[in-house]
Parts: C-alpha cells; sequence; structure tokens
C-alpha cells in the first residue's frame, strides 16, 4: 500500500500536469445555481433543467465511456452521470476539462460542474454533466470511506476529515448551531438585549474558579481571561438596561474530564424585577422549548434514561434532599457526624469549615447523580453562594437554585444581591476562604461594589453551558463531541 507521502507526490505530479496545460487548479471563485438537497428533494421541480454545482468529489468510476463520482456540498451528496459524447471538449480559455482529462481527478477535489438534472436507468437522481471545472485540487487523500478515522484523538485532531467521514459528528454540531441560533432567538424574542462584555479583566469575578493569567504588554500588568461575564452584565443593569444576555466564552484554568472544558461557552442572563422564582420558570420554559425545536418531542434520551421535560419540573429545597436520600435533618445533624459522614463518602470542603458547607458537598457528592428526572434545587447556604442574595424566610440560605437532569446539573441562577453592603460582607467571606487555601474563591471587587451603591433594582440571573446543554439535547456524552475543535495536548514538533 502507498504512503500518503507517494499519494501526495502522485496528486502534486497531476497538479504539475494541469498547470502546464494552462489550467488554473485553484481559481478565486466558483459558479453554483442550486445546492445539491435541492434537486434530490424536489426533484420534480428541476427535472430536466441545467443547473451548475460546485462541491468535493467523493467516490468516483469509470466505465469507458461512462463515469460516476458522488459530489458532495454542505447539504449532501449528489451522483455525477458524465457520459464522454456529452460532456464539452477541452476549452483552456474556458478552463473546460474534456474526457481525456478526467484522470487528472482525486476523490477529494472540489468541482464546479454544470448539466442536466436527470435519474439514471436505476432510478438514482444525477447531474448529467456537461461541463466541468477542477477549483480546487486536494493533494492529501481523504480517509478510506469505511474505516474513516479510527484513531479517536486523530478525529478530534483533524475534525475537518471527522466532519467529512463520521455523519454523527456533522449531525452533533449542526444540532450545536441550531440550539444556540435558538437560544438567541427566544431571549431576543423575550425582550432581552444580546450584549458583550470584556474578556480581558483587570480583576476576575462572577464563580468560584482558578482563572488564566496573561500579561498586557500595552499597560505593562496582569490580565486574567474571563471566568464568568456576570459582575459586568449586572453592571449594565445599574446603567438602565433592564433585560441583557451574553452568549459568552469562558476561561477557567482547573481539570479536564468529559464534561468540563477549560475553555467553553456559556449563557448567562439578567432580568431587572425578577427573583429566582421567575427565572427558573423562563428556564424551564426555555429547555421545553430547545427539545421540540431540535426533536419535534418533549421526551429526552439521557444515556439509557428517557425523560419527559415537558410536564412542571419538581422543586425541591436542599435539606428535603438530604432527608430524603440519607435521612439528614439539615437544622439537628451534629458537627461529628457530620464529619464521620464526609469520612464516608469522601467528601472534602475547601476554605473554612462550617456545617452548611459540609452539607453542601455531602449533597453535591452523593445526591445530585440521583436527580434523574428534571429537578430545581433550590434554598442553597450562604456560605456557598457569594453572589445570591440572602434568603426572604429561611436564615442562613439564598435564594439560590440548581437545575438538574440526568443526575447532572444544567442551571445555576438566583436572586441577586443588589445591596454593596452585604455584597462586601460576602466578599470579605470569600477572602478568608481564600486565606485558609481555596484556590476558586473569588476577590474583592470594589468597583462592582461601587456600582451596587449607586442603585440596583432587584435582579434575577442564571448560567448555564452550552457545551453541557448541547450535550444533553443529543445524547452525546463526552464534551469533546460536541466541540468543534477541543483542546488537546500539542505532539512534540
Amino acid at each position: 500500500m502507498a504512503t500518503i507521502q507517494e499519494l501526495r507526490e502522485v496528486r502534486i505530479n497531476k497538479l504539475n500536469k494541469l498547470i502546464e496545460m494552462g489550467f488554473n487548479p485553484y481559481p478565486p471563485y466558483a459558479n453554483k445555481t442550486v445546492i445539491n438537497s435541492r434537486l434530490t428533494q424536489n426533484f420534480e421541480k428541476y427535472e430536466n433543467s441545467v443547473q451548475t454545482l460546485t462541491g468535493r468529489l467523493m467516490s468516483w468510476r469509470e466505465h469507458g465511456p461512462l463515469s460516476f463520482g458522488d459530489l458532495q456540498d454542505e447539504s449532501g451528496r449528489i451522483q455525477l452521470y458524465i457520459k464522454q459524447d456529452s460532456l464539452a471538449e477541452k476549452n483552456v480559455e474556458e478552463q473546460l476539462l474534456g474526457y481525456e482529462d478526467l484522470n487528472l481527478l482525486d476523490i477529494g477535489d472540489f468541482l464546479e460542474v454544470t448539466g442536466k438534472v436527470t435519474k439514471t436507468q436505476r432510478g438514482e437522481i444525477s447531474l448529467e454533466a456537461t461541463h466541468l471545472k477542477i477549483i480546487a485540487k486536494a493533494l492529501r487523500p481523504l480517509p478510506e470511506k469505511w474505516d474513516g478515522l479510527k484513531d479517536v484523538e486523530e478525529r478530534y485532531r483533524k475534525r475537518y476529515l471527522d466532519l467529512l467521514t463520521t455523519p454523527e459528528t456533522r449531525r452533533v454540531l449542526d444540532a450545536r448551531w441550531k440550539i444556540t441560533w435558538e437560544l438567541r432567538k427566544f431571549l431576543i424574542e423575550k425582550g432581552f438585549n444580546e450584549v458583550e462584555t470584556p474578556i480581558l479583566q483587570s480583576l476576575y469575578g462572577g464563580t468560584n474558579a482558578k482563572p488564566f493569567t496573561t500579561h498586557f504588554n500595552a499597560l505593562d500588568c496582569d490580565f486574567y481571561l474571563r471566568v464568568a461575564p456576570e459582575l459586568y452584565l449586572k453592571r449594565l443593569i445599574v446603567g438602565g438596561y433592564e433585560k441583557v444576555f451574553e452568549i459568552a466564552r469562558n476561561f477557567r484554568n482547573e481539570g479536564m474530564d468529559h464534561s468540563h472544558f477549560p475553555e467553553f461557552t456559556m449563557v448567562e442572563w439578567y432580568e431587572a424585577y425578577a427573583d429566582y422564582n421567575k427565572v427558573m420558570d423562563l428556564a424551564e420554559e426555555l429547555a421545553k422549548h430547545l427539545i421540540r425545536q431540535l426533536s419535534g418531542k418533549t421526551e429526552l434520551s439521557v444515556g439509557e434514561n428517557t425523560i419527559e421535560i415537558g410536564n412542571t419540573w419538581r422543586r425541591v429545597p436542599v435539606e428535603e434532599l438530604l432527608k430524603e436520600h440519607l435521612g439528614i435533618e439539615w437544622n439537628t445533624v451534629s458537627e461529628t457526624e457530620l464529619k464521620e459522614l464526609q469520612e464516608k463518602y469522601k467528601v472534602k470542603t475547601r476554605g473554612v469549615w462550617t456545617k452548611n458547607k459540609a452539607l453542601f458537598a455531602i449533597f453535591d457528592h452523593v445526591i445530585t447523580k440521583k436527580l434523574i428526572e428534571p429537578t430545581w434545587v433550590i434554598d442553597y447556604p450562604i456560605e456557598v453562594s457569594p453572589l445570591a442574595k440572602a434568603h426572604r424566610s429561611k436564615p442562613g440560605r439564598t435564594e439560590r437554585f440548581e437545575g438538574y437532569i440526568g443526575g447532572v446539573e444544567i442551571f445555576d441562577g438566583w436572586s441577586e444581591i443588589v445591596s454593596g453592603l452585604e455584597q462586601r460582607q460576602r466578599f470579605e467571606t470569600e477572602q478568608n476562604n481564600m486565606r485558609e487555601g481555596d484556590d476558586e474563591a473569588m476577590p474583592l471587587d470594589e468597583d462592582f461594589i461601587e456600582a451596587l451603591e449607586h442603585g440596583a433594582p432587584p435582579m434575577g440571573g442564571i448560567g448555564f453551558g452550552v457545551d453541557r446543554l448541547v450535550m444533553f439535547l443529543t445524547n452525546t456524552w463526552a464534551i469533546k463531541d460536541v466541540t468543534a475543535f477541543p483542546i488537546l495536548k500539542p505532539r512534540n514538533n
């Protein structure tokens, strides 16, 4: 079997032959009258019409005076039917290849083909070619049709080849783009303004996470890549906007697993005069809208489970789930019992230890994976919710929620703190945690506190990862598979 380098040399020789004959194998543009799928889906409308198609040659079969190929564009494939006596003669001035030049073509080349829309004797919709141009010569072969890219890592490194040979990859990425478009459309129709906030920040914040650091040469100081857009979006609410959202690229210098990446896409929205109940209502409506738009139904396949998300989602305080699943009474459990449970379940807390932190850590480690049906878990402890408003009736709690489906958190949001004094106290608690070794604690943001002290309306907000949402809606359980170009460790050289 020939090596890639040997095959490449053969193709370069063909390229040089085309150039010697006077052809430009890389013209600046090409003509196209219709996409392939229009012809295959509406054959009666286009039958016997003359059309010009462009695309990549994906297969090639020669039978003497007849040749067949498959031409693929973004919409799909169509067969090329080429008869020696129907194809125009070679014309260098018009850059037309003759039938005798077809041996200079290879699978992977891009072509512009004009001809009549017809069906073969076997009933296959085809373009009977009358004029053929090469518009890009491929110098490397594509992976074999049936073998594809066997090496999973190679699929991620060469996603462009994976897209050409693995229909499932294309299906998932198409779904991702549609989900993002539907998200944007849904929120705009609800009266939200799409905004942009800084990616480079002199002070990071908005969530508990480790940032990436970079040096800003022009200012000669260190900056951070955004971990979340939250604090800037709230500044816009202070500035007079009432409904804002951002589809943001965020960066967190943390670990990688099947559902976490250091670079990811997140949606956050904030609404003035709304509390966490109203935000949950809207997020639930959005989730149902997305699954209907994607599949036409309200059932969601998550692993081996089929989950109905069209019903009203359960809303349950975190303490009820601890009692329901582990028999823990939030208000009466002792410190000794909690530490024993932490040891049993191998659960750690970051920063200063408190009962509430330990209770939340046990919930997060043990119970969340059991929340298969759509569930809003509400009223989290203050210690783990530094930006969430104190609960109106439960001391020590906040009006925070998380939305779970299939045992994984999808949504996270809360009624927002709008008191500068209260926010300062929360930030100071975070500083104590940082001193106790919590490297994900938030820094104190004086400018944000100053903004709140100018007056901010009551508001509610939410954040959720687009990558993880796409994983759920497509039943694809690796974040690398829903990311067009996932992060990989560079190869040597």
